[in-house]
Parts: structure tokens; sequence; C-alpha cells
């Protein structure tokens, strides 16, 4: 069974930078798509980006592109979010997630991290 632990979340000023992680366990992740998906409060969970098994973004979000990298780092297991030119509206509840392919329903993940808050504010 594979289990993810974001971390990373923290306060930070507008327009500064903030790298998540999302550390699995139970299983390597070398073989899953992951995608992070953020939630401000009031509103519904958002895809951001996605990383394919090849290392290969997928953005999913007009406003993550430029801003957002993700990446993979397989000798540790783990998904990366890079997070630039942060802004007020980028404020939420981030969260992995894994699965055979990058979908963008949310619903369809079915591995979860517990999530980690970013807050961007002066």
């Amino acid at each position: 069974q594979l289990h993810l632990a974001e971390s990373g979340g923290d306060l930070v000023q507008p327009g500064g930078s903030l790298r998540l992680s999302c550390a699995a366990s139970g299983s390597t992740l070398d073989s899953y798509a992951v995608a992070w998906f953020r939630q401000a409060p009031g509103k519904g969970r958002e895809r951001v980006t996605c990383v394919l098994s090849t290392n290969i973004t997928a953005y999913s979000t007009d406003s993550a592109r430029g801003r957002f990298t993700g990446s993979r780092d397989n000798a540790k297991n783990t998904v990366h979010l890079e997070m630039n030119k942060l802004t007020p509206e980028d404020s939420a509840v981030y969260y992995c997630a894994a699965d055979t392919q990058c979908y963008h329903d949310y619903r369809v993940f079915r591995f979860w991290g517990q999530g980690t808050q970013v807050t961007v504010s002066s």
C-alpha cells in the first residue's frame, strides 16, 4: 500500500518561493503519476500539476505554467513541487495524489497525502 506525506508548506511573502515535497512509503513512486492539488477555503480541489512517470510535468492551470515545476527524485522516492512568484491567490492546502495516470478528476486518485498549508501573505 502506497502512503504519501507532504511537507514544505509555510507562510511566505508575495513574490516568494516554496518547495513542497511528497514522500512515499510502502511502495515506489517511479511507476505512478503524481499530481499536486490545492484547495482554498470555500473552493473546490484544483489540480495544479501532474508529474508523469517519465518526469514530464503536465500543467493544469495557466497560473501554474511558468511558475510551478514538478520533479521526481526516485532515489528518495519523492516528488517535489517548486513554486515561484507566489501570490495570495496561491494560498491553499496542497495535496499530492498518486495513481496510474494524470487524471483531472481528484476523485479518481487512489492515494493521497494529508496536505500541507501554503499561505502567501505580507
